[in-house]
């Protein structure tokens, strides 16, 4: 079940909330516990009803396996080997339900062999479920579980709570549950819940009116990357920047909306990452939920910075190529991982250096350097990511629209080609492609320069200066929502 369907906003999101929070005003607290995650469940189960048991066996294995490393002695050697089985089994489970086509597919290449390739369907968000079980047996192992003894009912709601069951945030065991025996998250908060609507509003438009509108002009540039020019390949690319950051960023703003209703409080997981002045900040602020958990249970059990510098960048290298593999199984996201780790390599060995950029130079090489990786992480292989990459760095020429007799033409002196404005096959709007690069233009001065919907739900006031323009637009993203559409992550 998607967030920008009618299904979702009409009917299951108010019954939801209406019987949970109805059963919690008469005291039936467990009752309600019972419904969310019965309702969590299903709307899980929606798309695909046989992958609902596989998840139902990931939770109560997991949980199993929680309990048992939990009751054997802190950090023993019962406890680390009941921990490594685990991480084992969720790894084979991923495993062969994500990787099994790759694996085999690069066998086949490799040794030109001719193994069977299983067509397996990807279920829904089993990257998002199995690594966040993971990390509550590896919190189990460390002994942050022992205080809270959750039973089923609360694990499982842990793992299955529907805003974030999808597509994240990603969240930690201490992060959710303590709210849910919390007995004032149990009585209806008409601020809570005002504020929640806000976010979800903003987070609809973001995906409905942004990411949705720009897809078109994602899919023309990269269905054909060996005949773009120029400024059809920046086109493209710039394109799915912000088609995959208002897209992602949308969906993460209404989880966190959704949650509020509940009086749950989910981490943010976007800071407007494309005003980034360094590598290091841009994973400071995208999918921070993503970058904590890859700090906390991949680079700092690595050994982190404690090993000196060589065995620092290691790490990084380590973290970020198996952080592009846990995004898609292919070996485009595995570069994509590896080009990011060698960003923030030398982003700390610059940093050693003490030589300081002014903030927008940092901007600008940031922005362009993350650009660059998403051309990576869209393509369909190597050879499009290449033609495509090879065309936006001018190896093919440098072709912008323009007159050639016109105020440009001194342009030609410097190598670069003015062609009529109606003649590019792959920029949209035909003879007219102007509102198009405007548009682009638009997005990028406002992740630049604009708040984000943090900021702007931090400035909401209940008056109707505010209620107008946000009950405007969110009854015009309500009327767009006929044509339903995935989320980028839908199935990771």
């Amino acid at each position: 079940m998607l967030f920008n369907s009618y299904i979702f906003i009409f009917v299951f999101l108010p019954i939801t909330l209406i019987v949970f929070f109805g059963l919690a005003r008469y005291r039936y607290l467990k009752m309600a516990k019972i419904w969310l995650a019965i309702t969590s469940l299903f709307f899980y189960g929606y798309w695909n009803p046989p992958y609902l048991i596989l998840m139902i066996l990931s939770i109560v294995f997991n949980h199993q396996m929680g309990q048992a490393i939990d009751k054997a002695e802190l950090k023993s050697k019962e406890a680390k080997t009941l921990l490594w089985i685990g991480i084992i089994i969720n790894l084979l489970t991923i495993g062969y339900y994500k990787y099994a086509e790759f694996s085999l597919a690069s066998i086949n290449g490799i040794f030109r062999s001719n193994l069977s390739i299983p067509e397996v369907i990807l279920p829904l968000a089993i990257s998002f479920y199995t690594f966040t079980q993971i990390a509550y047996l590896v919190d189990a192992y460390r002994g942050e579980t022992k205080e809270y003894k959750y039973d089923l009912l609360t694990y499982s709601l842990f793992v299955t709570f529907f805003p974030q069951l999808i597509a994240g945030p990603i969240l930690r065991h201490d992060e959710l549950i303590p709210q849910f025996n919390k007995l004032k998250n149990f009585i209806f908060s008409h601020k809570n819940f005002g504020y929640g609507l806000v976010l979800f509003s903003l987070g609809l438009c973001k995906k409905v009116l942004i990411a949705d509108n720009v897809s078109p002009w994602v899919a023309t540039a990269f269905n054909n990357p060996s005949e773009l020019v120029f400024i059809e390949a920046w086109f493209g690319a710039l394109s799915y920047t912000f088609q995959l950051y208002f897209d992602f960023s949308g969906y993460s703003d209404m989880a966190i909306g959704i949650g509020m209703m509940f009086n749950i409080k989910l981490p943010i997981n976007f800071d407007s990452p494309y005003k980034a002045i360094s590598i290091s900040d841009f994973w400071r602020r995208w999918h921070i939920t993503l970058s904590n958990f890859l700090k906390d249970y991949l680079y700092i059990p690595l050994g982190g910075s404690r090993q000196g510098e060589i065995k620092r960048y290691t790490n990084l290298l380590t973290t970020m190529l198996l952080g592009g593999l846990w995004h898609g199984a292919g070996w485009t996201f595995i570069v994509w991982g590896g080009l990011h780790g060698t960003y923030l390599c030398i982003n700390h060995a610059w940093r050693k250096l003490k030589i300081t950029l002014p903030k927008f130079v940092g901007w600008g090489i940031t922005f362009i350097a993350v650009v660059v990786g998403w051309v990576l992480f869209r393509a369909e292989n190597f050879s499009d990511a290449t033609a495509m990459l090879k065309t936006m760095a001018g190896f093919n020429g440098i072709i912008l629209p323009g007159n050639a007799g016109g105020r440009f033409s001194f342009l030609s002196n410097l190598g670069i080609q003015l062609q009529a404005w109606g003649s590019f096959d792959y920029l949209p709007g035909g003879s007219n492609p102007k509102p198009h690069l405007a548009a682009i233009i638009g997005l990028l001065l406002g992740v630049a320069f604009l708040p984000n919907t943090q900021e702007i739900l931090q400035k909401l006031k209940p008056t109707w200066w505010w209620a107008i323009p946000i009950g405007g637009v969110t009854g015009y993203c309500l009327l767009c929502v006929n044509r339903v559409s995935e989320f980028l992550y839908f199935q990771f």
